[in-house]
């Protein structure tokens, strides 16, 4: 069983700046304690065999400047790699454009693990799509890592799950509707987006992720 309210709680969420290779760049950023040694979570966020545990099987060359690819999910190159504390790699979907992400650990006093994930996207490519259509697709894109870091939250606590299959679990699928839900401070704070313009932002999130066979929304 999943605490999903305390899952989606455990996650702080923002709206950033953060520069990519070709500029300025906008960014989802999320924090979240894991309860593992640095080590633990270094190794689950870099072995191929871990990771395919809990996001998705990998392949490539895994190593600074080497790419990789995740089946069925993105692909790119590896641009840093500081182990224990930093792994940076550019995230290409397809045919789209070339985003990057970083992910950052730190030990805290109790032992346990802070993560930072910051996937930052050019800055005009992001302004224009959220001046035309509204922020609903930084919000997925800030969904679907909420789940990738429940996923790893699960694998490090020894929960045994298909990552290819999970997201369609009732609980799952809950969560992820929350976590979008979630994104709407962050996405206010950021662009002070109207109170109905983020009802239809969270909406069209949601619908990707946890569809309502219902047609009934009440978030």
């Amino acid at each position: 069983m999943i605490d999903i309210v305390n899952q989606v709680n455990a996650t702080h969420r923002k709206i950033g700046n953060q520069a990519v290779a070709s500029g300025e760049g906008r960014s989802v950023l999320l924090r979240r304690t894991y309860d593992a040694p640095i080590e633990d979570v270094w190794s689950a966020c870099t072995d191929p065999e871990r990771i395919s545990r809990w996001l998705a099987p990998i392949e490539g060359d895994l190593r600074l400047g080497g790419k990789f690819q995740l089946k069925g999910n993105a692909g790119g190159e590896i641009l840093r790699c500081e182990e224990p504390r930093l792994i940076k790699v550019t995230w290409v979907l397809g045919e789209g454009m070339s985003t990057e992400v970083e992910v950052r650990l730190a030990p805290d006093a109790a032992g346990s693990t802070v993560l930072e994930l910051e996937h930052a996207s050019p800055a005009e490519i992001v302004d224009e799509m959220v001046g035309t259509y509204g922020p609903g697709g930084t919000i997925g894109i800030g969904g679907g890592w909420d789940l990738a870091l429940l996923g790893l939250d699960l694998f490090l606590d020894g929960t045994e799950f298909d990552p290819a299959t999970w997201e369609d679990t009732r609980e799952v699928r809950e969560f992820a509707r929350l976590s979008c839900h979630a994104w709407g401070p962050a996405v206010q704070a950021a662009w002070g987006t109207s109170d109905e313009d983020l009802t239809a932002a969270i909406a069209f999130a949601v619908q990707h992720y946890a569809p309502d066979t219902t047609g009934d929304d009440n978030g």
